[in-house]
């Protein structure tokens, strides 16, 4: 159950249906049939928040293209990501190229060929898939991962050429685009966009808690093919049962509440399921709780547990003058301050720091990332006078202070204080 059902939630593999999008699942499978069997160029941009289902819905919408006749081994897919491309390997459009080339396994036909311009090598490349006529040449599928930032490289010149070609007359090409940026067409230059053929298919999470709830059913449901059949009745069994529990229904309304992309909720139901045992074989409701605490933890309030009765009567101070001037970014020595005036009302509580101890802790806040420097330090700017801004919010604090092993009852009361002034 582990095996199949991890598989699932880490790959994103789909139970077989599509959850609020079969009207743009339909479309887009309409536009690749045009491609593969009619020997159409297409260009497509898919716009959608994270975890909207972009991806899988081309994947479904490719799985069921495959299994057609008329369709079989006959395309050719090229997959670039715009992460990828940015930040580790196709930093330009030539490397791109080159990624394209060895994807489509014609390496042998390049060769030592003297390469031209970006546009002259994508042509010679689709030249050499050419069978003959434009109907009996093999189809060509670029999918642009993380689609904005392509609009980086340099002229857009990998965009321009691959819009350009799904425009004209060769190999039958087709350009999937898929971005979170609502605004993504006013970031092509003008030569791309009227290149663009202008179709958007858009996701957005439509779906009430009603489907939510049959959703979550669904994703952990176990089906008819399960190897051991009375095990996967009772488990299914199980998971109805489980839907209809108040505590799992609160747990998921609370998740809903928060981001409704399923990928949140597959994280969710991995935690509950990594809990199942030989010896507790099926899914509880606390197994539910738990994940819900694990997926909902805030990273930084554990960090902050884990600071010392100094570094948070530093936070502390920060978070004071945070409400006294509204937010505007403060330095070591407006937070020393600060600090000073705590240790004199409150003296018996505090042993008295020495500045560069105090400034120890507060370069380990920095480290930590706790406190962000508001512009890069220069060599012309004293430490103590570097301006800055606190990455933690009012209740962030309070939170961590509630659970904070033998924190002082005064160091409590002043952060009580100091928050009582929004």
């Amino acid at each position: 159950v582990q095996k199949f059902l991890r598989e699932r939630f880490c790959r994103h593999y789909a139970t077989g249906k599509l959850f609020g999008i079969e009207h743009q699942y339909r479309n887009l499978l309409e536009l690749l049939k045009r491609t593969t069997i009619h020997g159409e160029s297409n260009s497509v941009l898919i716009i959608g928040p994270r975890g909207s289902g972009k991806t899988a819905l081309l994947n479904h919408a490719l799985k069921e293209l495959k299994e057609m006749k008329q369709v079989q081994e006959n395309l050719l897919k090229v997959y670039l990501n715009g992460n990828s491309a940015t930040r580790l390997l196709q930093t330009n459009d030539k490397v791109a190229l080159k990624e394209i080339t060895r994807q489509l396994q014609l390496e042998n036909v390049v060769g030592d060929r003297v390469f031209g311009s970006f546009a002259e090598n994508l042509a010679f490349l689709l030249q050499a898939l050419k069978k003959g006529d434009r109907a009996s040449s093999c189809p060509i599928l670029f999918v642009l991962d993380e689609f904005d930032l392509f609009v980086h490289h340099r002229n857009q010149t990998l965009l321009y050429n691959l819009f350009d070609v799904s425009q004209s007359a060769q190999t039958p090409v087709t350009v999937v685009g898929l971005t979170c940026r609502q605004d993504i067409l006013e970031l092509l230059e003008k030569r791309v966009k009227s290149r663009f053929s202008h179709r958007q298919i858009c996701l957005l999470n439509s779906f009430d808690f009603r489907q939510y709830l049959k959703i979550f059913k669904e994703q952990l449901s176990l089906p008819d093919k399960f190897p051991d059949e009375p095990f996967a009745q009772r488990w299914n069994n199980n998971i109805q049962s489980l839907a209809e529990d108040k505590v799992v229904q609160d747990v998921l309304r609370n998740l809903f509440h928060h981001t409704k992309d399923l990928r949140s909720l597959h994280l969710l139901l991995m935690l509950a399921v990594c809990r199942v045992t030989v010896q507790h074989p099926l899914v509880t409701p606390a197994h539910l709780q738990e994940a819900s605490k694990h997926y909902r933890a805030d990273s930084k309030a554990n960090i902050v547990h884990g600071l010392s009765v100094l570094e948070i009567c530093l936070l502390i101070a920060m978070k004071h003058l945070n409400d006294v001037y509204e937010g505007e970014p403060f330095n070591f020595q407006m937070v020393y301050n600060e600090f000073q005036k705590f240790t004199q009302r409150k003296a018996h509580c505090m042993n008295n720091f020495e500045k560069p101890v105090v400034m120890k802790a507060f370069e380990h806040l920095l480290q930590l990332e706790l406190v962000k420097p508001i512009e890069k330090p220069s060599a012309h700017t004293q430490k103590e006078y570097l301006l800055l801004r606190l990455l933690l919010d009012n209740n962030q604090i309070m939170d961590a202070l509630q659970v904070y092993p033998n924190c002082p009852t005064d160091v409590k009361q002043w952060a009580a204080s100091s928050l009582s002034l929004l």
